[in-house]
């Protein structure tokens, strides 16, 4: 996008003061245009009002006054207000080419696709593996499949410190090419406690993309374009926990197991060479005089080099947060009360669905009367159902969101409220409770596969219309935070979801699973009634005391 006008120059560090004082919906207690022309910072506003963004151009002139409001840069079809506003550099991500950005968009979805597909592969191989190491598919589940998803959280709290300082290319690169390494110790464990060992160092290190994609997006597309370009993104690493079953499970139906950890392999490579080749680093140190501090190699192909393996990122590192700021950042975050409470609802809502992708399999192979006796092949068949609603909840999602957007923004006199995201959760909540009881009822009175297919698929086009909102609604509200707030959403959500396993397939066999899948769907509705209203009702309350 280009912008009409240049940037306001500035040569202030970011410890700018508010641009804006902090106002309710209707847009009360402005400050007077001359008062807010003298205190603008193009470069931190977006920062300092974070949850309450001016979008319209003319509100524009109302809140900065002319002046400032003149030389703002603007989208392409002059609607709109680009936060943040571009730099005049080229190399500025937010001036990048609309093919340049969607490419490297797509490298880091297709990076997000690794960690939750190679870890669902033992979904598919689990009655395999069960027979290979002579146990039990429960404890294949308990020892592997859980603890794997446990080190997916906790592996992005890192990534995202490490990040802060070096750069997003440079550890996305070896975080995929050690996941990488491991994946292939998974295909040639000779015994469980090796694989049990190679599939949880996999998790941890293959999480990045995870915890980046925020980061990606939000250096290179402005505001208003943001919730859409993450219903991408976010749809990657939804998706890709039922992409291993479906495709591995016809595959380890009829030749060994070993092999869907090889074209797991395989595909972990494609990706490490689609960001060794293609992948560019996004991060831009706009708040900085000079954003390109230390003078460019003479050959492109030596930055390119340099920029990949760190050393570029190593010599911006003194002018970044320092060690002790990248540290504690996230501990300077996940305390603030909107954002605990909302982490806690995404917990429950996302952590439920995982039970359910490690569990499905269980309750389709096990023999009548406990489950469906499906073969294995009809099990992989099945895991399609998921993908399909995730793929339905993308769309949804995409059109929904950007028409909250939109009509906050008219609603509120040109200004974007980020408490409005949380309209989504309505639509979602809903088919969550209805997807949960449709599946529960399936499994325990055996109904129709176009039950199951229903519930379940009714579940996951909810899971992922409310994950994008609640993505979308955290970044509003912190966004000097993007990676701090994609590793905790993260790690919330696999800490929701790799205990679910331990007693999803007990709990429904002794008392059935319309209870089990009902009382899950009931504490996610219980939270939505206690949280969503309670943040739209008093969120920039919270915003103003407990920002950043």
């Amino acid at each position: 996008m280009q912008g009409q006008e240049s940037a306001l120059p500035t040569n202030e560090k970011h410890e700018a003061a508010n641009s804006v004082s902090e106002v309710d919906e209707k847009g009360h207690d402005r400050q007077s245009p001359s008062q807010a022309s003298a205190e603008f910072d193009p470069v931190t506003y977006h920062e300092h009002n974070a949850g309450r963004l001016v979008i319209d151009p003319e509100e524009a002139k109302i809140e900065f006054g002319e002046t400032v409001a003149s030389r703002l840069k603007l989208s392409a079809d002059g609607t709109k207000v680009l936060w943040p506003q571009p730099t005049d550099d080229p190399e500025d991500p937010q001036n990048w080419s609309d093919f340049r950005k969607h490419f490297q968009l797509l490298i880091v979805t297709l990076a997000a696709i690794a960690p939750d597909f190679d870890s669902a592969i033992g979904i598919a191989d689990i009655f395999a593996l069960a027979n290979q190491f002579d146990t039990t598919t429960g404890r294949i589940n308990n020892l592997t499949s859980n603890w794997s998803i446990f080190l997916l959280g906790w592996g992005g709290i890192f990534a995202v410190m490490l990040m802060r300082r070096f750069g997003r290319l440079p550890v996305l690169f070896y975080s995929q090419v050690l996941s990488l390494g491991w994946l292939v110790g998974c295909t040639f464990a000779p015994n469980l406690n090796t694989y049990t060992a190679m599939r949880c160092l996999n998790g941890f290190f293959a999480t990045t993309p995870q915890v980046t994609g925020l980061f990606v997006v939000t250096d290179m597309f402005p505001f208003h374009l943001q919730a859409r370009k993450l219903n991408i993104w976010t749809m990657g690493f939804i998706i890709s926990p039922f992409l291993s079953p479906f495709m591995m499970g016809f595959i380890v139906a009829r030749i060994n197991w070993r092999w869907t950890y090889g074209i797991g392999s395989i595909y972990g490579l494609f990706v490490v060479l689609m960001i060794a080749f293609f992948g560019r680093e996004t991060m831009f140190d706009r708040k900085l005089p000079n954003p390109r501090p230390n003078p460019m190699p003479a050959s492109r192909l030596r930055y390119r080099v340099e920029t990949l393996l760190g050393v570029t990122g190593a010599k911006m590192a003194k002018y970044r947060d320092t060690w002790r700021e990248s540290v504690f950042a996230i501990l300077n975050v996940v305390w603030r009360p909107h954002l605990l409470a909302i982490l806690l609802f995404e917990a429950m809502v996302f952590g439920f669905s995982i039970g359910i992708n490690t569990t499905n399999a269980v309750f389709l192979g096990t023999p009548q009367p406990e489950g469906y006796g499906f073969s294995q092949f009809g099990i992989a068949g099945a895991y399609g159902t998921p993908i399909v609603a995730v793929l339905i909840g993308e769309l949804l999602g995409r059109y929904f969101n950007d028409w909250v957007m939109n009509f906050s923004i008219r609603r509120n006199n040109g200004v974007f409220i980020a408490e409005s995201r949380l309209w989504t959760c309505y639509i979602a909540v809903p088919l969550y409770i209805c997807g949960f009881l449709v599946l529960g009822a399936s499994f325990q009175k055996h109904l129709s596969i176009g039950a199951l297919v229903m519930g379940w698929g009714i579940a996951e086009v909810a899971v992922m219309i409310n994950t994008v909102a609640v993505y979308a609604y955290c970044n509003d509200c912190f966004p000097r935070n993007q990676g701090e707030i994609s590793g905790l959403i993260n790690l919330a959500r696999t800490l929701g979801g790799f205990s679910v396993a331990y007693f999803q397939v007990p709990w429904a066999l002794k008392n059935g699973a319309i209870q089990t899948f009902g009382v899950e769907a009931a504490i996610v509705a219980a939270l939505f009634l206690l949280i969503v209203p309670a943040l739209q009702l008093k969120g920039a309350v919270l915003r103003e005391r407990f920002g950043m």
